[in-house]
């Protein structure tokens, strides 16, 4: 073979690449309708109304994503990333907050923008988070929780933290991961009650207190061990 016909049988289809380019944005397409749908209609919203929303069919919805299921994780792969974002966001506004040091010295203000960040997701996109949370969509109980791989990582970005914190202030860190995961455990926990509940409080009043309550057991943690 020569290189002229190693070079062509190994050079990308074009159609193929742009093929598989107008896929995924199509697919970006019909989540952000979804997301649509779920915000018109509530978090019980059916294909038939996400397909209205759309502009399309359910064929078509089945086409790109094979079934409820998948659309759905879809749909958690985004508010994923936008959980992310507007928390990396809040914690960069807080001064050094990927600093051990802030945590050991404000705990409170570091706790304070990560938890507001959570808590307004779900004040500004009530039926999206209800949906999230109880994947009305699908016909099954989802094997796993959806929300897992997130509280995961932000569990696993507070517990590299904490643990730096732990390593400043001279005590063993061993715990450190079980501490961070229990923490997102209790916001989440909060929010998941706050959402349900008929008279809430304000978003800014839960924050304070769910901040003090998490940043007081943390100052006690963190304070410098004492020398013998």
């Amino acid at each position: 073979m020569s290189s002229s016909e190693t070079t062509a049988s190994t050079r990308p289809d074009g159609r193929a690449t742009r093929w598989a380019e107008h896929r995924l944005t199509r697919r970006a397409e019909l989540v952000e309708a979804t997301l649509r749908a779920v915000r018109r209609h509530g978090a019980g919203v059916g294909m038939d109304g996400i397909a209205a929303e759309a502009g399309t069919s359910k064929s078509v919805l089945y086409r790109h994503f094979g079934d409820k299921a998948a659309l759905y994780l879809a749909v958690v792969e985004s508010v994923d990333r936008l959980i992310a974002r507007d928390l990396d966001h809040a914690l960069s506004s807080v001064a050094a907050a990927d600093q051990p040091e802030a945590l050991i010295a404000h705990p409170e203000q570091v706790i304070e923008a990560a938890v507001d960040s959570y808590l307004a997701l779900v004040e500004k996109d009530p039926e999206v988070y209800r949906f999230v949370v109880t994947h009305p969509l699908l016909d099954r109980p989802m094997g796993d929780d959806p929300l897992t791989g997130l509280t995961s990582r932000i569990g696993d970005q507070l517990a590299a933290l904490i643990t730096a914190a732990l390593a400043a202030s001279g005590r063993e860190a061993a715990a450190a991961g079980a501490l961070a995961h229990g923490v997102v455990g209790l916001v989440r926990a909060a929010a998941d009650h706050w959402l349900t509940t008929a008279d809430p409080l304000p978003r800014k009043e839960l924050t304070r207190q769910l901040s003090a309550l998490i940043a007081g057991g943390l100052t006690v943690v963190l304070s410098p061990q004492e020398q013998p």
